[in-house]
């Protein structure tokens, strides 16, 4: 407990640092891309393969692509828009894929390797993008993720009798994932009353965007347990001490990130200035 509890406060120093500490784009620019390295690193390891050892140069090898297609869709930011759709058009895809598992896993092939690079970049770009309009949108987006990852793991362990996704991840429960809604629009009602003053209509489509970011978070989340139930591995990865691969931590902002962030700019495109 104690290695973890050390892991997550040297996270958020490093975090808040790079969101906060400078106006700066290099330290965020060169998080996004090393996260994005490294991810892509563990992503190819939950990948099928020919032999059942995964080769590390190879592993590596992806890593460093993603790494590097991260970084020309952070400094080209129609690239972004473009993984920005794709990343969202996989994740709708992804409920029936989570709905059907294990009858159905014929996704677990090697298109896989082409839709981790999308979601891995896509969820970097949207977080550097969120970051660029303002960190404390971006802490906003980290707040209604961790809520919902937090009141799901609280309230599902002491309440939790129905199981969500009992054959993706069976540690899951519906009243956690109520518990998980209600702490996000707990987050939410506060940031609305005491920062924004918006209209009515304003407000409505606020509070449309932040809970299909919520839902979204829970589905990124399932999407990666399931991978690694299907790959056979617990873990993606080991470079966090007691929290395990950089995959683990940030599985339900893949999906959640660009969500929020495409939302947050067709906002801006239709006269919402948050």
């Amino acid at each position: 407990m104690l290695e973890r509890i050390i892991t997550a406060l040297v996270l958020v120093a490093v975090v808040l640092s790079c969101m906060f500490a400078t106006t700066a784009y290099y330290p965020m620019f060169v998080l996004m891309v090393v996260a994005a390295g490294v991810a892509g690193y563990e992503w190819f390891k939950l990948m099928p393969h020919q032999g059942e050892k995964v080769i590390k140069p190879f592993a590596w090898g992806y890593g460093l692509l993603t790494a590097v297609l991260s970084a020309l869709a952070l400094y080209f930011s129609d690239i972004s828009m473009l993984l920005w759709a794709a990343s969202i058009l996989t994740w709708i895809l992804s409920i029936y894929w989570v709905k059907s598992y294990p009858e159905y896993d014929g996704w677990y092939n090697v298109t896989l390797n082409g839709i981790g690079v999308i979601l891995i970049s896509a969820a970097v770009t949207a977080i550097y993008s969120v970051w660029q309009h303002s960190p404390w949108w971006l802490m906003y987006l980290f707040l209604l993720v961790w809520g919902a990852d937090s009141g799901a793991y609280f309230i599902g362990r002491k309440f939790g009798n129905k199981k969500l996704a009992p054959k993706v991840s069976p540690n899951k429960s519906v009243e956690g994932l109520y518990g998980g809604i209600v702490t996000s629009m707990l987050i939410v009602i506060t940031v609305t009353l005491l920062y924004l003053d918006i209209s009515i209509p304003e407000l409505l489509l606020f509070l449309i965007l932040s809970v299909l970011t919520v839902f979204s978070s829970v589905l990124g989340d399932l999407f990666e347990s399931m991978i690694k139930r299907r790959a056979g591995i617990k873990d993606s990865g080991r470079i966090l001490p007691g929290h395990g691969g950089v995959l683990d931590r940030i599985d339900s902002l893949l999906a959640a990130a660009p969500i929020f962030a495409a939302g947050m700019y067709v906002l801006k495109l239709i006269g919402v200035d948050l």
